[in-house]
């Protein structure tokens, strides 16, 4: 996704748009990172697995809108006992966005967080699935 990854480097370098840049960027207002993510496609589904290490599932939200799947939620900072020296991580709000090339059964859709993983099956829709067709 070009546009996610202009977003996460814009924010990276600290580039904020001038009046005279178009702001590509609007639907990423108030967001602090995109979390890093792989698409799979096979004949009956696509596979989006994204990146959430320190999330919390009750901390994440999956939505579909049309054909475009949503990652939404919040990476909380830690409470700390100390004095904290050095951050590298980042906290906040975060969010992804994919539009997939077919239609789906938005019904099917399952999603999993675990080990820092968050995978989400898309189930393409019967119409979207290869068939081999006799020739007679």
């Amino acid at each position: 996704d070009p546009l996610a990854e202009l977003e996460s480097w814009a924010r990276r370098v600290g580039f904020r748009p001038s009046s005279r840049w178009p702001h590509l960027l609007s639907a990423f207002d108030g967001v602090d990172f995109t979390p890093l993510a792989d698409i799979e496609e096979s004949d009956k589904a696509w596979t989006i697995e994204a990146e959430l290490p320190g999330v919390d599932k009750k901390d994440v939200e999956v939505e579909v809108h049309g054909r475009t799947v949503v990652i939404c939620g919040e990476r909380k900072e830690k409470e700390r006992a100390g004095v904290l020296r050095q951050r590298r991580r980042v906290t906040g709000s975060f969010r992804y966005e994919v539009t997939l090339g077919g239609d789906f059964d938005a019904d099917a859709i399952t999603a999993n967080l675990a080990d820092g993983e968050l995978v989400i099956t898309v189930p393409k829709a019967e119409v979207d699935q290869p068939r081999k067709i006799t020739v007679g």
